[in-house]
């Protein structure tokens, strides 16, 4: 099913990115041709180098200056060779006689014999029965603890322990196949060993380390050098090239799968690049160089399995094999001649996409290298701006959302500031805010594309998020919400964000719910809460004066938000008390001025809770009282305020002296001003009220209470009767002279004094000022007279 899906899909696209080239000599600049003579049999590289056996049994070693040595290791022929990668060590198999058993020798590149060949440390037949087979496939691990070798007859010699010293290993030979081994292959997997084989009708694998477990993985085989092993990036996926197609497997199972078709004649790897050799059916073989025979053309095809392009595909006659080393690829053609491909460099290769508007691949590529996120921004810059060309804005949109973080936003908003393209704005956008990356402008412009779209839902989602983590500025959201009229959005931003003034502007300036402002104001912390009605104590008073004064009532003697509990439970067992907090109320009479009976019902209850409030409080209340006293005609209801007012100044003394004695001559309050002058000692003034008012009865109680204190009083007091027209003055002028007389509260020259100022008859009023004489009575004249004694 998925080769069936690979073949449907799009055909990868070709590109260059290999230059091909014939190896040439170094002095001369003519073909290498130090191979030519050579019968090629088998071909390895690693280390540095690279390995050839010849069917002669010779091999050959090819360094990088392109030196060519040779030693003599079979005395018939070298049928298969294995350089280790990491160890300098070769296996070679070959043949010491026809119809003998092939031998295994280990070869130490490090260590040199006489003549500077290499020299071998270990020498085992390669023999799996007791009757020669022909070897057909080799794979060492490159812990050097396994060996394997498969034979033309299905059978799978396994050698366990250090191969290159006999004493230390083992050897085994595992069931055997019923069809001719073509490929094996070491996979470390955890502390698991797992061998794959190739047949040519399965495709197995063997966990060396748990008894030799054997998993068959398909049910297709493959011919001779159509397998490999992926490398560690791809986790060392066994590879098999068919016809129809190029399979990679896990050791359980098979993964992925390719249909690259064509007779496969060659599978390797390079650089995670999946090298294939197809024989060219559509072009007749070409005649050798020396003319002597005609070779066969192949397509040589590089894949990159990642990307899913074809980094390089050619015809190359007479492909012997495929050799990688130097960090590039070598093919051995005709007539033993080197061809080179050698890999373009990365920007290079990103050149040529770009030239080709191939700008996926150009991503996948720089991703693969290993590109730096800053060098893919360019990349995705380009490829927007090619898609945005082309018209496909959507497309467009999504790779400028990659660059956000390096690409100014401005540049890519610019570009979709029309109408028509307001949807991918708002993706962008929603991009810049997720990467936390948005400023109060592009807040404001994305909230203004959802309420142009009238998208709800995603505005619901970009502002009624559950989420403690946003990214954009609150408050800005907030102010835009409320100008598009959504208040219901801007309500949960600044209730969920603490913006409390934003909340009560919408509240009250908006929506004009009082009440909710005032429950929303009611559960703050005191401090918010003192504020706010501060803030806006007077509207709500104006429209909800009794749930606002009964708010600053709490406010002012004892609050506590409405949303907690009445008892902490760090309080119950006494062990801690918390404050009482309380604001003043001196700071809230301003709000009830059109409302003076709540401020009375809040001034009262404040008084009552708290009786030691201050001046601000006593004389307001104060004051209120005596307003209501002037225009109150119901007497029982007059009666019960003066004594409201009277209890202020008789039982309280945090009330203003002055204040409240200017307050009760304002209006004409009698009782508070005699009050406040007997509080203060003024007993002139105390008097001269009762003088103004005629009250003789009240003067002469005041002179006979305060006169002792305040003798000026009787003086005033006589002076006040002897002046007074009233038919019973004399009694009261009698009454104050024996009060005189009785306390000798004054001299007698100051009564004299006194009353001769006066129109009294002297004769009428006995007192003992007067010495006793025999004539008859004298008459006070009408003008002031001086007595001299």
């Amino acid at each position: 099913i998925v080769c069936i899906a690979m073949a449907l899909a799009p055909a990868w696209k070709r590109f260059a990115f290999f230059d091909k080239q014939v190896v040439k000599n170094r002095e001369n600049d003519k073909i290498y041709d130090a191979l030519k003579n050579i019968n090629i049999a088998v071909c390895t590289s690693g280390r540095g180098k690279i390995i050839l056996g010849d069917v002669e049994g010779n091999i050959y070693t090819l360094t990088g200056s392109f030196t060519l040595t040779a030693m003599q290791a079979y005395d018939v022929r070298v049928s298969h060779l294995h350089q280790m990668k990491q160890f300098n060590i070769l296996v070679s198999i070959g043949d010491h006689e026809v119809g003998s058993h092939p031998v295994i020798k280990v070869w130490n590149q490090d260590k040199l014999d006489e003549y500077g060949n290499m020299t071998c440390t270990r020498i085992l037949q390669a023999a799996a029965t007791t009757k020669p087979m022909a070897v057909t496939a080799v794979a060492v691990h490159e812990n050097m603890n396994y060996l394997a070798v498969g034979f033309v007859d299905g059978s799978i010699l396994v050698v366990k322990g250090d191969v290159t010293k006999e004493r230390q290993s083992k050897t085994r030979v595992l069931p055997r196949n019923e069809a001719s081994i073509t490929g094996l292959a070491f996979k470390q997997s955890g502390q698991h060993v797992i061998l794959f084989a190739a047949t040519t009708d399965q495709i197995l694998s063997y966990n060396l380390t748990n008894k030799d477990h054997k998993e068959t993985l398909d049910y297709h085989g493959t011919s001779l050098n159509c397998t490999t092993l992926t490398d560690v990036n791809h986790d060392f996926q066994f590879v098999v090239g068919t016809t129809e197609a190029v399979y990679f497997y896990q050791q359980d199972d098979r993964g992925p799968c390719f249909a690259f078709d064509g007779v496969k004649y060659l599978v390797s790897w390079f650089k995670g690049y999946l090298v294939v050799v197809t024989k060219d059916i559509n072009t007749a073989p070409r005649p050798s160089a020396s003319g002597t025979q005609s070779k066969d053309m192949f397509i040589v095809s590089v894949y990159d399995i990642q990307n899913k392009y074809i980094a390089y595909s050619a015809p190359i006659p007479g492909v012997v094999d495929v050799i990688s080393e130097w960090g590039s690829l070598y093919i051995l053609a005709s007539d033993n001649k080197l061809i080179l491909l050698k890999e373009k460099d990365s920007q290079t290769k990103l050149d040529l996409l770009f030239k080709r508007n191939c700008y996926s691949t150009a991503i996948s590529l720089a991703k693969s290298q290993r590109y730096d996120y800053e060098g893919l921004i360019d990349i995705f810059r380009k490829y927007g701006n090619n898609l945005y060309s082309k018209g496909d804005y959507d497309g467009a949109i999504q790779q400028y959302i990659k660059t956000i973080g390096y690409l100014e936003p401005s540049y890519i908003i610019r570009r979709f500031l029309d109408a028509q393209r307001i949807h991918n704005l708002t993706a962008y956008l929603q991009a810049l805010h997720r990467a936390g990356l948005a400023e109060s402008d592009h807040t404001t412009l994305l909230l203004n594309c959802y309420t142009k779209l009238k998208d709800n839902q995603k505005l619901n989602d970009f502002i009624m998020t559950k989420e403690h983590n946003i990214n954009y500025d609150v408050e800005t959201a907030i102010r835009v919400c409320r100008q598009a009229g959504y208040y219901e959005h801007a309500l949960f931003l600044a209730e969920k964000h603490s913006k409390h003034e934003w909340y009560l502007r919408i509240q009250l300036e908006d929506i004009r719910d009082y009440t909710k402002a005032l429950n929303y104001i009611a559960k703050l912390d005191f401090d918010e809460a003192e504020m706010n009605l501060k803030m806006y104590g007077k509207t709500l008073l104006s429209h909800i004066p009794d749930l606002t004064t009964d708010l600053l009532k709490k406010l002012c003697t004892d609050y506590r938000p409405s949303d907690k509990l009445l008892v902490d439970v760090e309080t119950m067992d006494g062990s801690l008390r918390l404050p009482v907090q309380r604001s003043q109320p001196e700071q809230y009479i301003h709000i009830f001025v059109n409302n003076s009976d709540k401020l009375v019902d809040f001034l009262e209850h404040v008084t009552k809770e708290m009786p030691d409030s201050g001046s601000g409080v006593y004389n307001t209340l104060l004051e209120l009282y005596l307003q209501q006293m002037d225009h109150t005609k119901d007497c029982n209801k007059l009666s019960e305020i003066k004594t409201k007012a009277k209890d202020i100044l008789l039982h309280q003394t945090g009330y203003d002296v002055d204040q409240a004695m200017i307050l009760c001559q304002m209006h004409n309050f009698s009782t508070g001003i005699l009050f406040l002058y007997e509080k203060e000692k003024l007993y002139q003034h105390i008097l001269q009220h009762h003088i103004d008012n005629n009250d003789y009865s009240n003067v002469l109680d005041l002179c006979k209470r305060y006169g002792n204190t305040d003798p000026t009083l009787w003086t005033k007091a006589l002076d006040y009767f002897t002046h007074c027209q009233h038919d019973g003055a004399k009694a009261y002028i009698r009454e104050v002279l024996n009060h005189i007389e009785k306390h000798n509260l004054l001299p007698p020259i100051l009564v004299i004094q006194t009353l001769s100022r006066s129109s009294a008859n002297l004769a009428t009023v006995k007192v003992k000022y007067l010495p006793p004489t025999p004539y008859t009575p004298l008459t006070v004249p009408s003008t002031p007279l001086t007595v001299t004694l």
